[in-house]
């Protein structure tokens, strides 16, 4: 199947070894996203306004690969303090509240930023 790359131009992606996005057939994985913009941390410490940011920069990486949010089939979130579960739930309702994929929320220790608080990551089929 073609496998296709899709790049943020971020320049930690070519030192990692990842891309924002793959998409294989009718699949497309896009990586964990965080509220960074450029050198920019997008509202420090504040779940909802991250969450909000993360999911139309994944908005935008699922249309590149020629899918949409309607194509979801699963996101994961990762918070660094489940406390914010409602905040970070609120605004994947207000994206997914009819799609409704399969989802996971769970806490990790930390982010690669203390003043991320959220990372999201979504797999959708293109039907």
């Amino acid at each position: 199947m073609k496998r296709t790359l899709i790049s943020s131009g971020a320049p930690w992606e070519a030192t990692v070894g990842y891309s924002r996005a793959v998409r294989v057939g009718n699949m497309v994985f896009v990586a964990g996203t965080t509220a960074v913009d450029g050198d920019t941390i997008v509202a420090p410490g504040n779940a909802y306004e991250q969450t909000q940011y993360i999911l139309a920069k994944i908005g935008k990486a699922l249309i590149e690969a020629g899918a949409d949010f309607q194509h979801v089939v699963r996101t994961r979130m990762y918070l660094t303090n489940i406390a914010d579960w409602e905040e970070v739930g609120r605004a994947h309702g207000e994206v997914f509240g009819t799609i409704r994929p399969a989802a996971t929320m769970v806490e990790v220790k930390g982010l690669i930023n203390k003043d991320l608080v959220v990372e999201i990551e979504v797999d959708a089929v293109i039907d």
